[in-house]
């Protein structure tokens, strides 16, 4: 046993890569492959998710766009105005 795995000796964790070690060197690789394509498709998900929520922040004000220097701009002028308000 590699130094730190006893403590995932009885994990779920430990016990699937005892089973996948069990499996033929073929089967090895689909699962492999397929958990891989899986991962794809959960961040592509994950990414759609985001942007969705994002359109959504921009059509109803909450978020605004531009670079990196406009950003800079707007915070400079945000504090700005907090600090003749007071």
């Amino acid at each position: 046993m590699e130094p730190g795995m006893e403590q995932l000796a009885e994990s779920p964790f430990q016990a699937a890569l005892d089973m996948v070690e069990r499996l033929p060197s073929d089967a090895q690789e689909a699962l492999i492959e397929i958990v891989a394509r899986r991962l794809v498709e959960q961040r592509r998900a994950e990414i759609g998710a985001n942007a969705r929520a994002t359109l959504e922040a921009l059509r109803e004000g909450r978020a605004r766009y531009g670079t990196v220097d406009d950003l800079r701009r707007d915070d400079r002028h945000g504090s700005e105005r907090s600090h003749t308000t007071r």
